[in-house]
C-alpha cells in the first residue's frame, strides 16, 4: 500500500515539474518576444530623434524652424503611432502566452483527473 501512494506520489510531482518547467518556459519566451519588440520600438524612436535633434541643431533662419515645427509634429505624430502599434503586439503576445499557460493547465488538470481515475476503476475492477 505504501509503495502504490510513494509511486502516485513521486508520479504527480513528476507530471508537476514537468508543468511547471513548461510554464516557466512559455513565460519566458513571451517576456522576451516582448522585450525584443520594445527593444527595437526604443531603437527606431532614438534613431529618429538623434536625426530630428540634429537638423534642429543646424536650423539658422525662420524658414528652417518652420520646416523643423511640422518635421516635429509629424514625428510626434509618428512615434505616437508606433508606440500604438507595439502595444498592440504586446498585447497579442501577451493574449497567446496567457492562452498557451491555460492549455497546459487543462493538460495538468486532465492528467490528474486521469491519475485519480485510473486506481478507481482497477480498484472496482478488482473488487468484481
Amino acid at each position: 500500500m505504501t509503495q502504490q501512494i510513494n509511486t502516485q506520489l513521486f508520479a504527480f510531482t513528476k507530471q508537476f515539474t514537468d508543468s511547471a518547467f513548461k510554464a516557466q518556459a512559455l513565460a519566458l519566451k513571451g517576456l522576451e518576444t516582448v522585450a525584443e519588440l520594445q527593444l527595437k520600438a526604443l531603437e527606431q524612436q532614438a534613431k529618429v530623434s538623434a536625426e530630428f535633434v540634429a537638423e534642429a541643431l543646424e536650423t539658422r533662419d525662420a524658414n528652417g524652424l518652420r520646416g523643423l515645427w511640422e518635421k516635429g509634429t509629424s514625428l510626434s505624430r509618428d512615434n505616437a503611432e508606433r508606440a500604438v502599434a507595439v502595444s498592440q503586439e504586446v498585447l497579442a503576445i501577451t493574449q497567446k502566452t496567457a492562452e498557451s499557460l491555460n492549455a497546459l493547465v487543462q493538460e495538468q488538470r486532465q492528467a490528474a483527473n486521469d491519475a485519480v481515475a485510473a486506481p478507481i476503476a482497477a480498484a472496482k475492477k478488482a473488487a468484481k
